[in-house]
């Protein structure tokens, strides 16, 4: 029973790694600062966002080192580049040392780099710790990613708000104090037990709490995430931000004290021979829970493979029915049938599925990433510099909140069941009513709104595309195919990024314009009015793309679903 606290204390260490490992969010609030240090356009800045996104690509080295070192020696490798990444960046912006430009680019890539090893470290602690729940502890403590920026505003306005370069010293050591903060929980990770019956049922009360938590969490930072009205203030803001953080240790303390009560004072009012006997009901299950050992070890498998076998034959039966109109055809053709089907990746490159879905995101959650990286020249452009802060913020705490959004098929799948793929639909859908909104009107109002919009749907893709990622195209795979997916997020951020910065840099030179050491700081809504046009329409595309993409996996979900309501009513 001890690994059972034990699990809950890795899964409360990793919502700090992922709570302050979201540095790249907070790009947007030193970006104009950097620029003008390096003396370099627009487009160069871009290009330096891009190379933190960059570090994605090369995701696929943490799980490499993962199969030779242990987990704790990844996990500092994590923190050591971001503290070299970072640090170097601080020492330029603060002309203690004086780089060529292309050194900052490879600092910038290797802090990117450092964010995908620790999601991978949190990614394996989740997965190997709550293999039933898996879904639900991802959505978790990815969740807390998103928030990461909303905590470095407080821990800036609490240090010294006039400096944006704090944020390059904090993104360089806080993740690195977390670190040594964590290993304890991850060292002391326990062995594999089998849950009793409803101990699925049990954790996943316990993710309710702690959902609940971490909304309470979001509001707090959405609240006074970015209040810098004084220096004590700012203090005591932060102090309530790391209080809340501390606060899930209480998870652990239940479980506990759930176990010694079912030891020491249940157990004592046990009359032998006697009618009246207080037996915990799990007690009187216990032989089956040992029973389904291995069921629970791999309960969290999307599918087995008689399951699998039932699904094809349904398929093979149903095909024999379709209509063969062009419109049919077309939303058919290569159609994934039944869910949990491991995808190599060959068979990943040539499932018209899966480019739909990099479509989406590529068209969607990628979008609203480059949108943060902007929205320091976003605001600045708009007369909003003062309040790229409460933008930071603002932006942050929505993503958080679109992530926690994305437990929610979890939980409400017994009363309203609809295909993931159709959440994604949905998640999309304030994404160009965003970007048009910002088009059409270039005041606070619209700018606040614009962001929470954006930050909200992009939280929400970026949380729900593992799950959709594993059963789409395998749970075994996920770790290979869902690297392979998000290399479409430095595509886009320098396809993006490029179109933003060359349509900036253009109305900087031809219209309203500051020079700062040799770079151009174009003013007024024209600096991005275009751009916004543009990745409205593209997010259309990425909406029409989760659409057909909905469409054309609905059956799988709704056979999925009723083999798992008819399993679980056989048994």
């Amino acid at each position: 029973m001890a690994g059972q606290s034990r699990k809950w204390m890795i899964l409360v260490a990793t919502i700090w790694i992922q709570a302050f490992t979201g540095t790249n969010f907070d790009f947007s609030a030193y970006s104009s600062d950097l620029k003008s240090v390096l003396g370099i356009s627009q487009v160069q800045l871009n290009y330096l966002a891009v190379a933190s996104d960059l570090g994605k690509v090369f995701g696929w080295s943490s799980g490499l080192a993962l199969i030779y070192f242990p987990l704790w020696t990844v996990l500092f490798a994590a923190a050591f580049m971001g503290f070299v990444g970072y640090g170097v960046q601080w020492l330029v912006i603060t002309h203690f040392i004086s780089l060529p430009y292309i050194l900052v680019f490879l600092c910038c890539l290797l802090a990117g780099l450092s964010i995908c090893w620790f999601n991978t470290v949190c990614f394996v602690l989740c997965i190997s710790n709550f293999p039933a729940n898996r879904s639900l502890a991802l959505s978790l403590t990815v969740s807390f990613n998103g928030v990461s920026a909303a905590l470095y505003t407080l821990a800036y306005n609490a240090i010294n708000p006039i400096s944006p370069e704090l944020y390059l010293l904090l993104n360089a050591l806080i993740p690195l104090v977390v670190s040594f903060t964590a290993i304890i929980p991850i060292l002391r990770q326990p062995p594999f037990e089998p849950l009793p019956p409803d101990g699925v049922r049990r954790d996943s009360l316990m993710f309710l709490l702690l959902n609940i938590l971490a909304a309470l969490n979001g509001v707090y930072l959405l609240l006074f995430g970015s209040n810098s009205s004084d220096l004590t203030s700012s203090r005591l803001l932060f102090g309530g931000a790391i209080i809340l953080l501390i606060f899930p240790l209480c998870i652990p303390g239940l479980v506990i004290a759930r176990n010694w009560y079912n030891r020491t004072i249940h157990t004592s009012f046990r009359l032998e021979g006697s009618g009246f006997i207080l037996v915990d009901p799990d007690e009187l299950e216990l032989h089956k829970g040992m029973l389904a050992h291995e069921a629970n070890r791999e309960s969290y498998q999307l599918v087995n493979e008689d399951l699998v076998q039932n699904l094809v034959k349904t398929v093979d039966v149903e095909e024999d029915d379709i209509d063969e109109s062009c419109c049919k055809k077309l939303l058919t053709r290569d159609q994934l049938e039944v869910l949990g089907i491991e995808h190599s990746l060959w068979l990943l490159l040539r499932r018209s599925d899966f480019w739909l879905y990099y479509i989406a995101y590529f068209c969607g959650g990628t979008i609203g990433l480059v949108y943060s990286n902007n929205l320091g020249q976003i605001a600045q452009s708009l007369g909003q510099s003062s309040n790229t802060t409460t933008l930071v913020t603002l932006y942050s705490s929505f993503s958080f909140f679109g992530r926690l959004l994305s437990a929610t098929p979890d939980y409400i799948r017994a009363k309203i069941y609809f295909a993931r793929t159709g959440w994604l639909a949905i998640a999309l859908l304030p994404t160009p009513i965003a970007l048009f909104l910002l088009a059409s009107s270039g005041n606070a109002s619209a700018l606040q709104a614009g962001t929470a919009l954006i930050g909200l749907s992009s939280g929400f893709i970026f949380a729900a595309a593992v799950s959709i990622t594993s059963e789409l195209f395998g749970p075994t795979s996920v770790g290979v195919n869902h690297n392979i997916l998000i290399t479409n997020i430095p595509i886009g951020s320098l396809i993006y990024g490029f179109l933003a910065a060359f349509v900036y840099d253009s109305h900087g030179f031809t219209g309203s314009k500051t020079v700062t050491s040799e770079s151009v700081v174009c003013m007024g809504r024209d600096c991005y009015y275009l751009t916004f046009v543009w990745w409205g329409c593209l997010s259309l595309l990425g909406l029409g793309s989760s659409l057909v993409l909905f469409i054309r996996t609905r059956r799988a979900y709704q056979r999925f679903e009723q083999a798992r309501i008819s399993s679980n009513i056989d048994s």
